[in-house]
């Protein structure tokens, strides 16, 4: 009889052969035991599927964080002065970091549920009449995404921290192909500039704030475009392209 044991059990046990060579080379090597008592969170766990509970409301939600991410980007003056090739890739490459930091700003919070397995019967008619499985977000990117939000709730950043971190975002001279990547990298120093300076006049006492706020900023490169459209956007899109719905947005004079 087929165990129901998680199929990670068996990465929690230190290879007695292994433990025993780094035992020699490192006195303070914990004990198997000690190992295997260290909590644990289960890869299974982090790669089930999920989807959001309550997806009329949040995706509504988000849909008005996302309008007004590509609002945000048209009416920048410093913007529409690049050639629109640049202003292309900059939506390309930074939609995604924008819209995470708008999620933040308006405290979009949202709770997911597990999603059936689809049947190996289901997944062999699929591949044979053509169709195309969706893409489904797993626990693991979730919980970046949500751990990324908590980080900047945390920091309570005031509106013009973050219109300056916005600023520092969508300026990103590192995107290969710009045009003018000089003139970007010179934006993006101002506005990082402009966020030093606010956050010194806000939190006179608070030397570290600047620092922390770029740090937390990171995060953001670490969570995927794809999770954030098929968690957020793709029950109300179907199959539609959403980057195609927000170069129409940009550009539509």
């Amino acid at each position: 009889m087929m165990d129901n044991q998680c199929q990670c059990s068996s990465d929690r046990l230190l290879n007695p052969i292994l433990f025993n060579i780094l035992s020699q080379l490192d006195n303070s090597c914990p004990s198997p035991h000690d190992y295997n008592s260290i909590p644990h969170r289960c890869n299974c766990e982090l790669r089930r599927t999920v989807s959001l509970k309550r997806p009329s409301e949040i995706c509504k939600e988000a849909s008005a964080v996302l309008v007004k991410t590509v609002y945000f980007m048209k009416n920048l003056p410093a913007f529409n002065q690049l050639p629109p090739n640049d202003q292309f890739m900059l939506l390309k490459n930074c939609w995604a970091p924008l819209f995470i930091l708008g999620l933040a700003q308006e405290h979009v919070d949202f709770e997911v549920e597990d999603v059936p397995a689809d049947s190996m019967l289901k997944k062999i008619l699929l591949r044979q009449e053509g169709g195309t499985e969706m893409e489904q977000p797993t626990m693991a990117g979730v919980s970046k995404l949500k751990s990324c939000l908590k980080k900047f709730w945390s920091l309570d950043l005031s509106p013009k921290e973050y219109a300056y971190l916005k600023g520092t975002t969508i300026f990103n001279p590192d995107i290969p192909d710009l045009n003018a990547s000089l003139f970007i990298e010179g934006l993006q120093q101002e506005a990082q500039q402009a966020l030093s300076e606010v956050v010194r006049l806000l939190h006179p006492t608070r030397q570290e704030r600047f620092a922390r706020i770029l740090l937390t900023a990171s995060m953001l490169q670490s969570i995927t475009p794809s999770l954030i459209i098929e968690l957020l956007f793709r029950p109300i899109i179907g199959h539609a392209d959403l980057f195609e719905v927000l170069v129409d947005m940009l550009f539509c004079r």
